[in-house]
């Protein structure tokens, strides 16, 4: 619990030097989250901006630990309008299991993510990503497991002051020498509530190795600070056996308010 707080008070003095360091007269776009739920939102970030989303999560009760605190971190970058590329990591993982602590650091994982069709009025936002491990670690994972690639289909919307966010996912889990199929589909929705944004999600993994599924319900609270810093927290309730019982986490994205490189004339990001 210690660790906990420690990592918490890290958080909120980053946030409070970056909301400081940002001058109120530079125009810079909106952040576009893809913390805190499981599902991803098929809208990409604004072009040519980084885009950092990090966070820390506790988990207690699960078929591989008894507790776990990991620390993650996604970096996210927009090359075209409907091209962008990102790197996910978790630089430390410490997990309990038997009376034993463990300190290691998570996988890594690079992807890219498209757009296929923008959404409008009368129609969603629909993308396609590819995700691939580039880096494997012996700590342990949470009940949805990890997997050396996904592909997944995205569908985000706005219908009637509420988001939405599908994902279908496809992943491959390997023990050894043997490889098997992982699907999954979640759903996320959110709606706005003052300053507040209140985001609830259902979410299910096939377990392939295990022969079981894994079904989590999330909850979460955001708030954007400044178009390009929001702060999020929540907790997720496992419900199957086979699930990891309890998950809280907490968090923060950050638009870097700088573009990469210059806009040609005529660029319509």
């Amino acid at each position: 619990m210690k660790i906990v707080l420690i990592c918490l008070f890290c958080m909120l003095s980053v946030l409070a030097q970056l909301s400081s360091a940002q001058s109120a007269t530079i125009s810079v776009p909106e952040a576009n989250p893809g913390r805190p739920t499981v599902s991803t939102p098929a809208t990409l970030t604004p072009v040519g901006y980084l885009q950092f989303e990090n966070g820390a999560l506790f988990a207690e009760d699960s078929t591989e630990f008894s507790k776990r605190i990991g620390i993650g971190q996604v970096t996210k970058l927009s090359v075209l309008p409907r091209l962008e590329l990102f790197l996910q990591s978790e630089p430390l993982a410490i997990s309990q299991s038997k009376g034993q602590t463990a300190v290691h650091e998570g996988e890594v994982f690079v992807g890219v993510q498209s757009v296929l069709f923008v959404g409008d009025e009368s129609r969603p936002t629909v993308s396609i990503s590819y995700i691939r491990r580039v880096h494997t670690s012996v700590a342990p994972e949470l009940d949805v497991g990890t997997f050396r690639q996904s592909t997944s289909i995205l569908l985000s919307e706005d219908l009637h002051g509420f988001h939405f966010d599908m994902n279908g996912i496809l992943a491959e889990q390997v023990q050894g020498a043997v490889r098997r199929a992982q699907f999954g589909q979640t759903l996320s929705i959110s709606h706005s509530l003052g300053k507040f944004t209140i985001s609830g999600e259902v979410w299910h993994f096939s377990q392939p190795f295990e022969k079981g599924n894994t079904v989590g319900n999330l909850w979460a609270a955001s708030r954007a600070l400044r178009k390009n810093l929001v702060v999020d927290a929540g907790f997720n309730r496992g419900l199957t056996k086979t699930s990891t019982r309890w998950e809280v986490f907490v968090g923060f994205t950050y638009l870097l308010p700088h573009r990469l490189w210059k806009v040609r004339p005529g660029f319509q990001p």
